[in-house]
């Protein structure tokens, strides 16, 4: 999952949230570096991470792209999750997206001396650019996933996987989108943040 959904399975706790995107930005051992809500956040983003890679429904999307694609269709399938929840905001959470994007960037910026240089690129440039709260919007998927294919090892446009994978039966990107968002959602209630 993306930096939206990472929000919203961090629920309304301001270090969950900053834990949630940091888990893109900290890497190794957490030991004793942040508070305890951040690095709980960070645990989530990653145990999310890592059954993202163990669902079915994601496993089998990432399966129909064709080589040499596929190395990469996880990436993108991320951001066009992100962008369902997006466009279904109202669905799974109580406040609208532009609300609970006003407040993850207002918990980043009073977290600021925790966050990593890159992270603190993304707390100034995202409130700056709406970039969350543009999820929704089918033409800033192509800024996004440019911008993620420049930082690749080997910078590649990504908007033909992008092509591919929304060219699937809605219903079955809709089915795979749902599944995830129910397993994950599973998992973060059988493991509450210590």
């Amino acid at each position: 999952m993306n930096y939206l959904a990472h929000l919203y399975f961090s629920g309304d706790d301001p270090e969950l949230q900053v834990g949630g995107l940091l888990g893109d930005f900290v890497k190794g051992p957490l030991r004793d570096r942040y508070p305890a809500g951040v690095a709980a956040g960070i645990r989530r983003h990653r145990r999310i991470d890592a059954l993202c890679g163990e669902l079915p429904a994601i496993r089998g999307l990432i399966a129909s792209v064709e080589p040499p694609w596929r190395r990469y269709a996880g990436i993108v399938v991320d951001v066009l999750f992100d962008h369902l929840l997006a466009q279904q905001w109202a669905q799974f959470h109580h406040q609208p997206l532009a609300e609970a994007c006003a407040h993850f960037y207002r918990a980043l910026a009073r977290h600021r001396a925790l966050l990593p240089e890159q992270a603190r690129r993304f707390s100034d440039l995202a409130p700056a650019q709406r970039w969350l709260e543009r999820y929704d919007d089918p033409g800033h998927m192509d800024e996004i996933l440019e911008r993620i294919g420049r930082r690749l090892r080997r910078p590649l446009s990504l908007a033909p996987l992008w092509t591919a994978l929304r060219s699937r039966p809605e219903e079955t990107v809709t089915a795979a989108f749902r599944d995830t968002m129910a397993a994950l959602a599973d998992a973060c209630r059988a493991e509450p943040p210590a």
